[in-house]
């Protein structure tokens, strides 16, 4: 096969990651909660009922802003259910997802899970605009935020949380363009809410940092033209607009499946198009930034099947849902949607992979029983660890394929990142199903001299998974062969395969 190629050099860069790049998504859906991040009586379970092991995996992953509570969940939430003795909070249907929600993990529980992960871990709190609006935010906010003196902060203060929360960043509503969406509304109506809501918000807090709602998918018939309507009531009341967007192979067609991440550059860079061109007709030097705050390959049809054969008289706790078991092709695909995040790193400043635990999720757990890592846990823990520092420009120059959805595709998908001591790693998919892939990589200026470690998550069988019989099946794996001399690497990528080239 042809040799792939690039070059990389220090003049020519993306832009600085922002941390938030790393972070994920905790639903009141299925067992990410329950059974998840929290089940008192656990052997592992702390005196708050979350569970350590989970809370070790999490801080290996690497994760940092965590999106909370939802989600179509959030679009139901009333707040207030969620504080206070747990023994005097309500039962309430949720609608999105057809269970019960007993609301024994609230808003003081995140907040004890985010400090047990440490200061990385930054809260983004989700505010209802579906069934709630302008007050219930405010309300929220000041309950979590102020710091003492008011009927609401006082109220938190009685409830055991003397110190405020500091909730910095807020997400206007979830999907709101999505008429799945308890109280959808048209681009007009919500852009006028958001921007009311954010208003408002900033009376209180001028420092809060937030985020509309932009396209739920970039197949929605309204994509681009609900970013341009709702971005024209809010651009200057507003940081970022949000991206969400979910990958799986249809009738078989892997090829395409594998060049998901196609798509996904796309919608941001379309999505960029249209935040500017309204900063542009508004004559603002402000830049609206990304929140890519869904991201994941899920296998929605298998949800979508199961959905209609649910009894409607059924409102489980805590049921099954969403439990996808992730392949190595899975996992290659995964690792090309953070390597389009990582490309557009000047523009995306945030991204939430959905989710974290139990639900479409990195790590799964048993109830009463263990937790393991999902294949997609290992490019995201080790794109987490060395995806940190200025990202590198990369044009490639790659032998390509044709694809049924997606057109004419780069075997190579990669990027780079060069941190602060110097040091730079690649990361890089081969999607060829059969072929390895010889590259080549110029290294102009950056002064490397060693690979430090070439990590590779490949399989002879692309079906290969971790399950909780089998819970190390896949596992990343060292390269042979890989070598740098006179400032040029060379590598053979495996077929099929996630890596990780780290240089010094």
């Amino acid at each position: 096969m042809r040799t792939a190629r690039f070059t990389l050099d220090p003049a020519f860069t993306v832009g600085p990651v922002d941390p938030r790049l790393f972070g994920s998504f905790v639903e009141h859906l299925g067992r990410c909660v329950y059974t998840g991040i929290y089940e008192p009586g656990h052997p592992a379970a702390d005196a708050d009922g979350l569970r350590t092991d989970v809370l070790d995996l999490v801080h290996e992953l690497g994760v940092t802003a965590i999106r909370y509570p939802g989600g179509n969940f959030v679009s139901g939430y009333k707040w207030e259910d969620s504080v206070g003795p747990v023994e005097d909070r309500p039962r309430r249907l949720d609608l999105a997802w057809h269970s019960t929600e007993t609301n024994r993990f609230g808003l003081s529980e995140y907040l004890s899970f985010l400090r047990k992960i440490g200061p990385q871990a930054e809260p983004v709190m989700a505010v209802n605009l579906g069934t709630r609006g302008v007050a219930e935010a405010l309300e929220l906010q000041e309950y979590a935020n102020h710091p003492a003196g008011t009927a609401l902060s006082d109220l938190r203060v009685a409830h055991g949380d003397k110190d405020p929360f500091g909730i910095r960043m807020w997400c206007l509503g979830n999907e709101m363009d999505g008429p799945w969406q308890t109280g959808h509304k048209t681009a007009e109506e919500y852009g006028r809410l958001a921007a009311e809501t954010a208003r408002a918000m900033r009376q209180q807090d001028p420092g809060v940092e937030l985020v509309a709602c932009g396209s739920s998918s970039r197949s929605m018939p309204t994509f681009a033209a609900w970013e341009a309507t709702v971005l024209t009531e809010a651009y200057d009341l507003v940081d970022h607009i949000s991206l969400h967007a979910y990958y799986e192979p249809h009738d078989g067609d892997l090829d395409s499946f594998l060049a998901s991440a196609v798509d996904m550059e796309s919608f941001i860079e379309d999505t960029v198009a249209t935040c500017d061109h309204v900063g542009a007709k508004l004559k603002s030097p402000k830049k609206i930034n990304l929140s890519f705050d869904e991201w994941n390959v899920w296998y929605m049809s298998r949800w979508q099947e199961r959905a209609t054969t649910l009894a409607q008289d059924d409102w489980p706790e805590a049921p099954r849902l969403l439990e996808d078991s992730y392949s190595v092709t899975d996992a290659v695909v995964f690792g090309s949607l953070l390597i389009a995040l990582l490309r557009h790193a000047d523009r995306v400043r945030i991204a939430c992979l959905a989710q974290l635990v139990n639900v479409i999720a990195p790590i799964m757990t048993e109830p009463g029983g263990p937790a393991w890592r999902q294949t997609t846990f290992h490019p995201f823990a080790q794109a987490s660890r060395y995806g940190r520092g200025e990202v590198l420009d990369v044009r490639v120059d790659s032998p390509t394929y044709e694809t049924a959805r997606y057109g004419t595709a780069d075997l190579l998908h990669a990027t780079a990142v060069r941190a602060e001591d110097g040091t730079v790693t690649v990361f890089a998919v081969n999607r060829s199903r059969t072929g390895a892939l010889p590259l080549e990589i110029a290294l102009g200026g950056l002064g490397l001299t060693t690979v430090v470690e070439h990590s590779v998550l490949a399989d002879a069988d692309p079906d290969a998974r971790n399950t909780l019989d089998e819970p190390e099946r896949v596992t990343p794996h060292p390269a042979e062969g890989t070598g740098l001399t006179d400032g040029r690497l060379t590598a053979v990528l495996e077929p099929l395969s996630w890596n990780v080239i780290r240089l010094a």
